[in-house]
């Protein structure tokens, strides 16, 4: 391993290679780029991080990052509520968002079922999906009419879809979608670029054809 002059600058090194996709090298540079710059500017990123993990919260009805009980898109009157986006998590909403071809809200499910992995639906946000859907349907005045699976079309996505599918499928007034080909198969959402993945949002196809096919 590599030596360095002070257990500071190691201990920053060790933190900051902890990080997806930072090797100890990139690490080192970041860390003697901050030690560059004036006292104020890692005061500021060290400032900005700890009241990210202390303040951060999670929208109570789509489970999406926020400053608040309700994030900008589920408290935006603008957007259509009869329409709901099944991702897998946050990242899928941005790309999403990106294509600026969605105007519906979303259901951040947290992850996909993996067996291999110990997820069940149990871990997800599947039950509360369900929940919303009957209340809507029972209590608003704008019922969800329909609700787009948009997971990564990878094995478990798949599976999480199938399943997703059938604790849906008690709704006598829901349209199931899924997007339209154009994101390879084992490709994840928010890889796809955004001329392709709008265009599957806007062509999306019932999922019941698919689920039948396979």
């Amino acid at each position: 391993m590599e030596q360095y002059p002070s257990q500071l600058l190691t201990r920053a090194i060790d933190e900051f290679s902890k990080l997806p996709g930072i090797g100890r090298k990139t690490a080192l540079r970041l860390v003697l780029h901050l030690l560059r710059q004036e006292p104020e500017r890692a005061l500021q990123l060290g400032d900005s991080l700890i009241k990210l993990r202390k303040e951060i919260r999670y929208c109570k009805c789509c489970h999406n990052i926020s400053d608040s009980d309700l994030c900008q898109i589920c408290s935006n009157p603008k957007r259509d509520a009869s329409t709901i986006c099944v991702v897998e998590n946050v990242k899928e909403v941005m790309a999403i968002e990106g294509t600026k071809q969605f105007q519906g809200l979303y259901h951040v499910l947290g992850g996909l079922i993996s067996p291999m992995d110990g997820i069940g639906p149990q871990q997800l946000q599947i039950g509360s999906l369900v929940e919303r859907v009957r209340q809507s349907q029972i209590n608003d005045n704008v019922p969800i009419t329909e609700v787009i699976l948009a997971l990564s079309t990878t094995m478990e996505g798949d599976l999480t879809n199938s399943y997703v599918y059938r604790q849906l499928a008690s709704f006598p007034n829901l349209k199931v979608t899924t997007l339209a080909l154009g994101v390879s198969v084992g490709d994840e959402i928010e890889y796809a670029d955004e001329v392709t993945l709008g265009r599957s949002i806007l062509n999306r196809t019932l999922f019941s054809d698919s689920f039948q096919n396979k």
